[in-house]
């Protein structure tokens, strides 16, 4: 091969056969020998000859070394840049799919396999040796022909004969298919192949929309290789869509037609006799080219057509119809054929509706038998016509087509036939007669009626019976005693001259017109009524003096008399003024481009053959252009301002903004400021209203129209993009909206504030209220609009760029009046009090003027005090506006992270405890494994004998130090020893609970109080029974809306400021943890490294600058790890936090470090607004570092305020116990230094007036639990809908809480308990109390989430509401109540009827028979069979018996059924085997 010279990254393939000469065979005379590759490479230079086939782009960048090698099987080349090593493979014939393209490429490589239709190399290709199964010649590509290569739809299983060349030896078969319709054996015959066409129901149906016919590919598939190898079209034609003659027997298939049934067939032997089929278009029946057939309105007249071929209706048949469609309305009229080639439409007369039409054209057709229509080829139509018709006068009359025969009758003066006129002998005029005159010319108006003396206008006279030919008028016309000359061209016979002027005699000054009609006698003259004027024209100005060299510029010349004449020439220097437009006192044109550059031109203007002489001038200013435009986007309806700056804009008088965007255009206004600024109307998209993009669009041309300056029609510079419309929601289906005065109005919508990148986009809204406009707020999702002080109904309007839209009207109720007494007791009350207050003032005055001073001060404070309220709570009612989408939209994209099952089970049966025995394998001594195994089997036997079971668990509830903790521990043990014998578990538990509501009744104490704690073993295990058999429900229905309220609160909580060190937090549902101080905080964007790919796009993370460093260190985690549950997350504390600066500088930011600021004895945490990190900074997350601050201060950092706040932070443990917990408030020992970061805890004394305010200030912070409580409300009512609903999202209700509740309704039954109440009670205690709640307060048993303290504090307010839902009885609600009873107040109600609800729909559902619940429990056993060691459990249960063994044996020796079954003597079997002494 050649050396290849160096240069770009491109290989080009060429096939090399001059320089290898070996044995030649194949293709191109090359070898494909493994020793001699038949491959050239040419990296560039003349291809001297040789074919290039290929080229490949190998490397990014930068030219090819010339070190290149083949692999050890020479299937590819190694290629190599600077920077890149590339491995090429020698062929890529797989990018051919047809036997063409294949061997078309010129790639010596490649052939076609034709059996596996690839393109391929030839040792690729199974059995390519044998002939024709491997091609490597254009000729050598299958062909295939069919015959018949079509058939009708209505032919089935038809034989068809394929041709096949070049097809390999096919001994293993072949199939036909039709495309999708059908696939059938084929037949080999030597080179022919026999298929059958499709049977009727696999045949497609053809109809007249898509043609007559249907193309399909009838393919060959080898059944050796399973592949399609030939395929050919194959066409299924329809003769029966065909409904005429011509287009059945002129269609390319085989159709003729049967004209006595007027059918279009494939099968000539269905036309009923011999001479009805036709098979050429000459045959068919049809009307021949007609002279054009006029007939007069209201006149009887037959009319007769040609044709050929008619047929004779048979016996049986209709005969002949026309039928004329005349403006819309068929008129059917009987016909009458004479022979085949002749047919008349009987005498009938026709009209049509008006007199602005004189001839109609009306569409004919020939029918007969009813509906078989004549073929009307050459379209044939009948011109109905009425003389009369917009022929007033007899010029007219006379001008009308001759055929028409139509005359002046002067006795009627009208227009008619000369039949219709009364005498026509001496009354009669038409064109060819001896009196084919007109008499009584008339001037009706001349056009224009001033002209320059100096001749040359044109002036056009209008009028009745000017002639009818040229010549009567050629020599006859004066105006104003001048000769006009009459032009040929401007002649309309009988209605309009027009002639031009000749120059005229300074005496002559105005005049009539006056014409004679071929003769000059009195009949045939006229004159005009007008005057014609001869002026003189002068000119004074012109404005504007200057405009764009390019043109376009419109300029008014003044002057007087400017309308004179019919012709204006305006020139400026050399160049053309476009006229425009003219009246007495001005001339208009548009300036064109100037040839001359920038320059003062002379101006002229010429009217007819007058030159006005007069010295002005015009000057060409360069051309303007434009600098920049602010903002670049707009929203698709446009009339958004748009500022421009530029030079020269002040030339431009109507400026103009254009976009192109999917080839339409739009423009919209500007307005010049001065020369270098103008404001312009953004122009809108033309986009289909009724598909209005949600995506961003870019127009295909974005410019200015700056008269004629083509320059500035397309800017390049500009990447102005358009934003989608914002929409607003109706306020409700009825459009009304009723409100309060004073309330504010709220119209919700979406795309309301463009997602400008990196800006602040704000649209101009404009909310009427009538006709009243209100202040707006804006947000993405809403506009609230304080509404002006009106009452009763009104429109509501909001407008915004170039749109309108109105959500519906408001109804602003009044305030109740008062009645007439009401009013004067008021009034007179009123009078009283002033009189007093007048009194009192005196008294007040007299007494001091110091207390002025005092009040002076008072109203200060007072109104410090209300101006600090009111910003408050416009700032809460602002915060509760910002909608929720944000949670929304972020919380879809994830997924949840469910615990597994036995994880789950774990974190509710055994809180708090990680690693618990029953996890483990059973740990015994070596020499005491076997014994103790064998007391344990034993004792798993009688925890499976209920009879004990029962007697174990009530005799260690009867002890004194069986305590509250031990109760729950036995019955979770218990309930992981039976997690595989369900059913058994159920019927112990029904026993206890049995027990427990006997109990309960018995001790006389309030119904209501039962299952209310967990007092008993039966309670807790309730708790755990419902713990297992809800886990899917969990997992598939209530998981989502948990998780989802999770976030939620937890997002929400993040958007404000959260102190590290309380815990408290500007968003709470929590008063306790409300931050009651304004802390001035700012979001700041920063982009995060990503930890796992450092070349992949940095992160964007929101954080606020007042967040310490480990809250921000967490906020980066959550944004990295989103999907990633918190198990698999790295730890904030093992991460450091390195700032990036844009110096390039590093530092590691800290919580504390020797930067903290220390002030009377309290230490602020480090934040962002500490080490001033700025909005965009860039940060990244390192492995943890010890800094030389780290190791100095190790002693007092770590061991004090350090390892508590990281404590504080990770704290993993009950998050309940979090609530107590606010480390390092408490001073340090060793230095006395308190930590803060927000907010000081004021319970150390330092109190500072003003800092935490007056009680009534801080209470004022309140509403923001109001505004946080609707943010996220929607959250709270999911969760609550879907545990209080029977069919959730299609989930059906779990069995085990229907079987529990009809358990309890059974015992209330048992013991005549009919108080609703006291059910509903059970039913809550049973399930939501004792499981949900729990779910709710503690979603890290669910999830694998870390939940902080404040997020905990929510919960649990979201938690007391539940409860309180699930309460039966009234809340008092009043000013000392708890706030978070207040925040819910409203929600209550409605939460209590759906629990209602959804009790009383369980109990209206079927019974679940036992049979069913112990198979559904059965199959729960199966599936957890083997998540806890039994053996481990049951050592823990065993170490009761060990502590209670006296009492458990007594109680065992005084049970009857005990005692049969021998339970005493096995437990001390299981005594001895146990005992370590043994």
């Amino acid at each position: 091969p050649t050396t290849p010279s160096l240069y770009s990254g491109l290989i080009r393939w060429y096939p090399v056969c001059k320089l290898i000469p070996v044995l030649q065979k194949g293709r191109h005379s090359c070898s494909l020998s493994p020793f001699a590759l038949a491959l050239q490479i040419r990296v560039d230079g003349p291809t001297n000859g040789a074919l290039e086939y290929e080229i490949v782009q190998v490397v990014d960048t930068g030219p090819i070394l010339r070190d290149m090698v083949f692999s050890v099987d020479h299937e590819h080349l190694y290629i190599m840049s600077e920077k890149q090593l590339a491995r090429v493979p020698v062929e890529s014939c797989g990018q051919y799919k047809t036997c063409s393209t294949c061997l078309g490429s010129g790639d010596p490589h490649c052939g076609w396999c034709v059996l596996h239709n690839t393109c391929t190399r030839k040792e690729q290709c199974e059995r390519s040796s044998e002939p024709r199964r491997f091609a490597s010649e254009m000729k050598q590509c299958v062909r295939l022909t069919v015959h018949p290569n079509n058939i009708s739809v209505s032919q089935y299983n038809v034989l068809l004969v394929l041709e096949t060349y070049n097809v390999p030896e096919l001994s293993a078969g072949v199939n036909c298919t039709f495309e999708d319709l059908s696939e059938m054996d084929g037949l080999v015959v030597g080179n022919q192949i026999q298929c059958i066409s499709p049977a009727a129901k696999e045949v497609p149906q053809i109809i007249m929309e898509n043609g007559d016919h249907h193309i399909v590919q009838l393919q060959l598939k080898s059944k050796e290789t399973g592949m399609t190898f030939a395929s050919t079209s194959f066409v299924f034609y329809n003769c029966s869509v065909h409904n005429s003659c011509l287009s059945c027997v002129e269609s390319p298939y085989r159709c003729h037609w049967c004209k006595y049934r007027h059918v279009c067939t494939h099968d000539p032997r269905s036309c009923s006799f011999q001479e009805g089929r036709v098979k050429l278009p000459e045959d068919c029946p049809q009307l021949l080219q007609a002279d054009k057939i006029l007939v007069p309105v209201e006149v009887i007249k037959p009319i007769t057509l040609k044709a050929k071929n008619l047929p004779q209706p048979q016996s049986g048949q209709r005969g002949y119809e026309c039928i004329l469609n005349i403006q819309g309305n068929e008129q059917r009229v009987p016909a009458l054929r004479f022979n085949s080639s002749s047919v008349q439409c009987q005498n009938t007369s026709y009209s049509y509706e008006g007199m602005e039409i004189n001839s109609l054209p009306v569409e004919l057709t020939v029918v007969w038998n009813g509906n078989f229509n004549i073929d009307n080829p050459a379209q044939n139509k009948v011109h109905l016509y009425k003389c009369g018709a917009m022929r007033d006068s007899c010029g007219l009359c006379l001008k009308a087509d001759p055929d028409f025969e139509c005359g002046w009758c002067e006795g009627q003066n009208q227009c008619t036939l000369k039949h219709h006129c009364p005498i026509p002998e001496n009354q009669w005029l038409e064109l060819s007669g001896t009196k084919g005159k007109c008499t009584n010319p008339r001037i009706t108006d001349i056009i224009p009626v001033t002209g320059p003396r100096e001749g040359g206008t044109k002036v056009t006279i209008r009028g009745e019976n000017l002639g009818l030919e040229f010549r009567d008028i050629a020599s006859h016309v004066k105006v104003a005693g001048v000769e006009c000359k009459p032009l040929v061209e401007g002649y309309i016979p009988a209605e309009q001259i027009v002639c031009e002027m000749g120059e005229a005699k300074p005496s002559q000054h105005a005049g009539f017109v006056e014409i004679c009609v071929a003769e000059c006698k009195p009949e045939f003259m006229a004159r005009s009524s007008q005057l014609y004027y001869f002026m003189t024209l002068t000119l004074s100005d012109l404005k504007p003096k200057r405009g764009p060299v390019s043109g376009g510029t419109q300029v008014t010349i003044t002057g007087t008399n400017l309308n004179a004449g019919s012709n204006v020439v305006v020139t400026f220097g050399r160049q053309p003024c476009l006229f425009y437009r003219r009246s007495t006192k001005y001339i208009v044109c548009n300036t064109t481009a100037s040839d001359d550059g920038f320059d003062k031109v002379k101006v002229s203007v010429r009217v007819d053959k007058a030159k006005i002489h007069q010295e002005l001038q015009f000057e060409y200013i360069e051309d303007p252009t434009i600098l920049r435009i602010e903002p670049e986007w707009s929203i698709i309806s446009g009339n958004t301002p748009i500022a421009v700056w530029g030079t020269h804009l002040d030339l431009i008088q109507n400026p103009q903004i254009r976009a192109k965007h999917g080839g339409k255009e739009h423009v919209n206004i500007c307005e010049v400021q001065n020369a270098t600024e103008m404001t312009c109307q953004a122009p809108a998209l033309a986009m289909d209203p009724n598909h209005q993009s949600e995506l961003t669009e870019r127009p295909e041309e974005f410019g200015f129209i700056l008269d004629n300056v083509q320059s500035l029609l397309m800017l390049n510079k500009t990447n102005f993009t358009y934003y989608p419309n914002p929409v607003f929601e109706a306020f409700n289906p009825s459009g009304i909206l009723e409100l309060k005065p004073g309330t504010p109005i709220i119209l919700k919508g979406k795309n309301l504030i463009p997602p400008v990148t990196g800006g602040n986009a704000k649209l101009n809204y404009t909310v009427l209220i009538g006709e009243k406009p209100c202040v707006v707020t804006v947000s993405d999702v809403q506009l609230l609009c304080e509404s002006p002080n009106l009452i009763g109904r009104h429109k509501v309007m909001a407008r915004v760029g170039g749109l309108e839209f109105s959500p519906g009207m408001v109804y602003i109720s009044p305030d109740s009046l008062l009645s007439l007494p009401a009013i004067v007791s008021i009034t007179v009350a009123g009078g009283l009090l002033i009189i007093f207050i007048v009194a009192v003032l005196i008294a007040y005055k007299r007494k001091s003027r110091e207390s002025d001073l005092t009040l002076k001060r008072l109203q200060m404070q007072m109104d410090n005090l209300e101006s600090r309220v009111a910003l408050e709570c416009k700032e809460a009612f602002a915060e509760l506006q910002t909608d929720i989408h944000e949670l929304t939209s972020d919380l879809d994209g994830a997924g949840i992270p469910f615990l597994d099952y036995r994880t789950y089970t774990m974190r509710v049966l055994f809180p708090g405890i990680e690693d618990h025995p029953v996890l483990r394998d059973l740990e015994v001594p070596g020499y005491r494994q076997e014994r103790v195994e064998k007391g344990l089997k034993l004792f798993a036997q009688l925890i499976n004998n209920k009879v004990f079971l029962l007697s174990f668990i009530r005799t260690l509830e009867s002890q004194r130090s069986f305590s509250m903790r031990d109760r729950g521990n036995v019955a979770s043990l218990i309930m992981t020893v039976l997690q595989s014998k369900l059913e058994y578990a159920t019927d112990v538990l029904k026993q206890l609970l049995a027990d427990l509501i006997d109990k309960n009744l018995e001790s006389k104490n309030h119904p209501k109080l039962l299952l209310r704690r967990t007092e008993s073993v039966a309670e807790k295990m309730l708790t755990n029974w419902f713990t297992f058999l809800l886990y899917k429900f969990l997992k598939e229905c209530a998981g989502e809306p948990l998780f989802s309220l999770f976030c939620a609160i937890k997002q929400q909580m993040e958007k404000g400021p959260i102190d590290s060190i309380t815990g408290e937090a500007r968003y709470s549902l929590s008063e306790d943890k409300l931050i009651r101080q304004q802390i001035d905080y700012k979001t700041l964007v920063l982009s995060c490294v990503n930890p796992d790919n450092v070349n992949s796009p940095e992160i964007p993370v929101k954080i606020l600058n007042c967040d310490t460093i480990t809250q921000v260190k967490e906020k980066i985690l959550d944004a990295i790890f989103k999907n990633v549950p918190c198990s698999h997350r790295p730890k904030a504390a093992d991460m450091d936090l390195e700032w990036r600066q844009t110096s390039g500088a590093r530092m590691i930011l800290q919580d504390e470090d020797i930067t903290t600021k220390i002030e009377n004895d309290w230490k602020r945490l480090n934040t962002l607004a500490h080490y001033q990190v700025p909005d965009g900074s860039v940060v990244a997350l390192v492995s943890k570092q010890v800094t030389a601050y780290n190791a100095v201060n190790n002693s007092t950092v770590s061991r004090t305020s350090a390892s508590k706040y990281e404590n504080m932070i990770r704290y993993t443990g009950s998050p309940d116990s979090l609530r107590s917990r606010t480390p390092m408030i408490t001073p340090d020992l060793e230095s006395g230094v308190k930590m803060w970061h927000l907010v000081k805890n004021h319970e150390h004394g330092d109190q500072k007036e003003g800092d935490r305010g007056s009680k009534m200030v801080s209470e004022i912070y309140l509403t923001r639990l109001l505004a946080t409580k609707g943010t996220l409300q929607k959250f709270v009512d999911d969760l609550f809908e879907t545990i209080f609903s029977t069919a959730h999202r299609g989930s059906a209700l779990p069995l085990a809480i229907k079987y529990m509740f009809d358990f309890l309704d059974e015992q209330a039954d048992k013991h005549n308990i009919h108080d609703p109440h006291v059910r509903h009670t059970w039913k809550s205690n049973c399930l939501p109390l004792r499981f949900w709640v729990n779910m709710i307060k503690n979603p890290q048993f669910v999830f694998d989430i870390h939940k902080n303290s404040i997020t905990d504090a929510c919960l649990s307010v979201v938690a007391q509401t539940f409860m309180d839902s699930c309460s039966t009885s009234e809340h008092r609600l009043g000013k000392d109540s708890p706030s978070n009873k207040l925040l819910y107040a409203k929600d209550i109600p409605s939460y209590k009827n759906w629990v209602e609800r959804y009790y009383s729909d369980i109990g209206k559902m079927p019974a679940i028979s036992d049979q069913d619940m112990n198979a559904y429990l059965a199959e729960q056993s199966r599936m957890h069979m083997n998540e806890f060691n039994t053996m481990s459990a049951l050592s823990e249960i065993y170490s009761y018996v060990g502590k209670y063994s006296e009492e458990i044996l007594g109680a065992l020796d005084q049970d009857d059924q005990a005692g049969k079954q021998k339970l005493a003597y096995k437990l001390e079997q299981v005594i001895t085997l146990m005992s370590i002494d043994s």
